[in-house]
């Protein structure tokens, strides 16, 4: 009896696994066609995608950048503590990235409120005014990010829970499947920025 409850447990944690790994692929596809459009427009606009660049801010970039590979650390080590059986520094972990996730977001807010402010958003008159590939690198770069900046908040709201859950001792160093997908999760959309940022904020 004991047997076929822990393969039936076996069964539903590989499947669950295998299940988030196509959700990611998914994920992927959506982020690499949006990679595919940018490359070619920046291969046609190249200087113009340069000037419009160097609008962006770099140390901000920089900043977000190590926020989520900072996050994606703790979510790791949150992880690494359920399976060794230390509850609540799972959740203090799970609580830190979560916490990062939003200083995230909110120096995008702070980002996209200065470019509102100088009137470079989509269909303004000053980016009318612009050449036709700032027009473009500008629009990309609010969609993409914007894009992105959704997955996080949805990665928030799901480790809340993955949190809540581990918490009240439904998620466990035994039963801890829901968790790691979290974080797979987490670490696609930490990756998704990794790509972004030279896109963006790095231009030569």
């Amino acid at each position: 009896m004991a047997d076929t409850v822990h393969s039936s447990s076996h069964k539903d944690y590989a499947g669950s696994k295998l299940g988030m790994w196509l959700f990611l692929f998914t994920e992927v596809l959506l982020f690499g066609g949006l990679f595919l459009v940018y490359s070619v427009y920046r291969s046609m606009h190249p200087q113009d995608f340069h000037k419009a660049a160097a609008g962006l801010s770099t140390a901000l970039g920089t900043i977000n950048t190590v926020i989520l590979l900072t996050s994606s650390l703790t979510m790791a080590l949150a992880i690494s503590a359920l399976q060794r059986g230390n509850t609540r520094a799972s959740v203090l972990l799970q609580a830190a990235t979560i916490v990062l996730g939003l200083v995230f977001l909110v120096n995008k807010y702070f980002e996209w409120s200065g470019h509102i402010h100088e009137g470079l958003y989509p269909n303004s008159p000053e980016l009318l005014s612009r050449s036709h590939g700032e027009i473009l690198f500008y629009g990309l770069y609010y969609v993409m990010t914007g894009l992105h900046g959704i997955h996080v908040v949805a990665g928030l709201v799901l480790i809340g829970i993955m949190m809540a859950l581990t918490g009240k001792k439904r998620i466990t160093a035994e039963d801890h499947g829901k968790l790691e997908n979290a974080g797979l999760y987490w670490h696609l959309v930490d990756l998704i920025w990794i790509y972004l940022f030279p896109l963006f904020y790095l231009i030569t």
